[in-house]
């Protein structure tokens, strides 16, 4: 008798969207929410509350109940985070949780001094930030005005992540070209996939 192998772990994404972001079409995260669903696939894209005025404490729940879900029945979850929630699943992710997933996408992280400049997210900006022992990357652009410095100094070299630069990018969102992002996509359904730009952004 062949013993029969054990059968892959069934996987999930769990989309994180950021500041003041209500999760509209045409949004790219929105938009492979969409994608992702139309292939069969588990997808957690809450709305976290409050996404004008954010509190720590509000979307950190919202966070764990959304990664509850997510890993729900045993589910391997990819995070993909874009903005002010790269800093939400660095600095207030359940501490606990780091087993259920197995890579996290950070997009257009902003510099903690330059959220500190804005009343109704500057709480963000002093989180404690660490990655754990996820598979982690970055993807930012080369023009990033919530990063000025590139997410490379700021992230990157500090954190250890691996980052990947989309040249003249903005903060990667519909104004800069990123409606939707087809690349992205590609990489949800296949690690080795790379992340590219968009050739039809501006």
């Amino acid at each position: 008798m062949t013993d029969e192998p054990d059968p892959p772990a069934p996987r999930s994404f769990l989309i994180l969207h950021g500041w003041d972001n209500f999760r509209p079409a045409g949004h790219w995260q929105h938009e492979l929410a969409l994608a992702l669903r139309q292939r069969g696939e588990r997808v957690e894209y809450p709305q976290l509350p409050d996404a004008a005025h954010p509190s720590i404490e509000a979307w950190r729940d919202a966070l764990g109940e959304a990664l509850d879900a997510a890993s729900a029945g045993g589910a391997r979850v990819t995070v993909l985070c874009h903005s002010l929630a790269c800093l939400l699943w660095l600095g207030a992710r359940p501490a606990d949780r780091d087993d259920v997933v197995e890579r996290v996408l950070l997009v257009a992280p902003p510099a903690p001094g330059v959220i500190a400049g804005f009343p109704e997210i500057a709480a963000f900006a002093s989180l404690p930030l660490s990655v754990g022992t996820v598979p982690t990357r970055i993807a930012a652009s080369d023009a990033d005005p919530f990063c000025p410095d590139g997410a490379a100094a700021v992230f990157g070299e500090p954190y250890g992540i691996p980052v990947t630069i989309i040249p003249g990018g903005g903060h990667l969102e519909r104004t800069a070209g990123y409606g939707t992002w087809p690349s992205v996509l590609d990489w949800c359904l296949d690690p080795a996939a790379p992340l590219l730009p968009n050739t039809a952004a501006p």
